[in-house]
């Protein structure tokens, strides 16, 4: 196996999908040579060992080597470094950027960001209101900005805080529109806080209209909480405190932070119905069976069948980055 001659060069090896992987060599320089060295020597290995090609990148960042790995293929090595980065890279198109998929890229190109030195050299406030934290990520990525450690295989980050965020089928116009789409994204939230064990002590939402205004504001609960109405009722209360209705609605985000185990005893709330918070939770948990044996849409709330473009929206399907990348 590919990651077990890989383990003879490092400890530090963090998988990425099925077949690729990165590797921290910088502690293994005294020994075993320089990164180019190593690769040359790990593809050597893997093509007489294994009967396979590999395409190496070398960088001292994960995006730059991530680019490297794809720069050159099937069997090739390519280093990028402080020195010809700029040269290399920032001619590249946007769209070979991690993370940037298609529908980010079609929004770049109607910014005239076409490679990934426009998108470096683009104005980071103007990228952060178009796409929120995400812009922010992007420019520090095509500047080689990323400081994501390398972790060992196995290591799991310490979850700080879970969310989904969506740019809306349509444009959202009135409160009930937002309240569908609130609806889908916390039942995500609130069903990936009770699969890791966690409640939330707070709950962040963000808001983007289509005048490219957006803003965040949060509020903290009386009790911690992995329930679905509880999560969705702050968040829609949040919504109509904030935000006047002067433009339509482009993208909504739920955020559930201050996380702390579900299983932490809490003091009675006197002015809540504990029988009540009862039942919701045990609907909830019905719910995830349900959906996870038939489904996401094997079981919808009322409120879902009001709109066919909106209830659409399946937030079981939204992907969570780590945390590091979004520093919030």
């Amino acid at each position: 196996m590919a990651r077990e001659i890989y383990s003879e060069y490092t400890d530090k090896i963090e998988p990425y999908g099925i077949d690729e992987a990165w590797l921290d060599v910088s502690d293994s320089g005294n020994l075993k040579g320089s990164g180019m060295t190593i690769a040359r020597e790990i593809s050597h290995r893997i093509k007489y060992e294994l009967g396979v090609t590999v395409s190496i990148g070398i960088s001292w960042n994960k995006i730059y080597a991530k680019l490297g790995s794809d720069y050159k293929k099937p069997d090739a090595i390519t280093e990028f470094n402080r020195e010809n980065y700029k040269d290399r890279i920032w001619q590249l198109p946007a769209s070979d950027l991690l993370y940037v998929g298609r529908q980010t890229n079609k929004k770049l190109q109607k910014l005239g960001i076409r490679t990934i030195g426009q998108l470096a050299e683009s104005d980071e406030k103007l990228l952060e209101s178009h796409f929120g934290k995400i812009g922010n990520v992007l420019w520090a990525f095509a500047n080689g900005w990323d400081e994501d450690p390398v972790c060992k295989e196995g290591y799991e980050a310490p979850v700080k805080s879970i969310g989904n965020s969506t740019t809306t089928p349509r444009d959202l116009e009135n409160d009930l529109d937002v309240w569908i789409i609130q609806i889908a994204l916390a039942e995500s939230v609130a069903a990936r806080l009770r699969k890791h064990g966690f409640k939330c002590k707070t709950v962040e939402i963000t808001v983007r209209d289509n005048g490219l205004y957006s803003f965040s504001r949060q509020i903290h609960l009386r009790q911690p909480t992995n329930i679905t109405n509880e999560i969705v009722t702050a968040a829609f209360q949040l919504f109509k405190d904030n935000y006047k209705w002067e433009y339509p609605i482009r993208s909504l985000g739920i955020r559930a932070a201050d996380l702390v185990l579900d299983d932490i005893p809490v003091q009675l709330d006197l002015f809540g119905n504990q029988e009540k918070k009862e039942k919701l939770e045990k609907l909830d948990r019905t719910v995830d069976e349900i959906r996870r044996r038939f489904g996401y849409f094997s079981i919808q709330r009322a409120a879902m069948y009001q709109d066919k473009v909106l209830s659409h929206l399946d937030a079981g399907t939204h992907t969570i980055h780590p945390h590091s990348y979004f520093h919030g």
